[in-house]
């Protein structure tokens, strides 16, 4: 039995990693298919506090990985396959059938770029092709771009 597990580790996941296992709850925290979260498969990061030079995506979460774990976190391979949030314990069914028992779950599972499929365009992400405005649009100032997309994201991005 867990007293928190954490679905996620992206740079949410990692935050709440960080500050549950700074107030000594031995955080258990489920790395899924994508360890890290989308960051890892970004160049350079230049709007996160405290890099004035800015900072590349894979060695941030790498970063914020193992100031989590200084404090105590600890992490694990699954991807969740069920759960029963109906009752106490919370019980999450991982994928081989392994369950985990835990008073808390923060889910911070973030979000998962949907691509083209076209042909290279996995070898041009970072350059030229991205998948967040946000993080990314400051590259492309006073650069001709194009959004492609039919639905609020891609509105949002433009």
């Amino acid at each position: 039995m867990e007293k928190v597990i954490i679905l996620g580790t992206g740079a949410a996941g990692l935050t709440a990693a960080l500050y549950t296992a700074r107030a000594n709850l031995e955080p258990l925290v489920l790395e899924g298919l994508e360890p890290g979260g989308q960051l890892t498969t970004t160049t350079e990061v230049e709007n996160f506090p405290g890099f004035e030079n800015g900072v590349m995506g894979p060695e941030l979460m790498d970063i914020m990985r193992k100031q989590a774990a200084r404090f105590g976190a600890r992490y694990q391979y699954g991807t969740v396959e069920s759960v029963d949030f109906s009752s106490r314990p919370l019980k999450m069914t991982l994928e081989g059938g392994d369950t985990l028992e835990a008073d808390t779950v923060i889910i911070s599972t973030g979000a998962t770029a949907q691509y083209l499929g076209l042909e290279n365009e996995q070898k041009l992400i970072g350059y030229g092709v991205t998948s967040c405005a946000t993080c990314d649009g400051a590259f492309y100032r006073d650069v001709p771009v194009a959004v492609l997309g039919g639905g609020d994201t891609a509105m949002e991005e433009a």
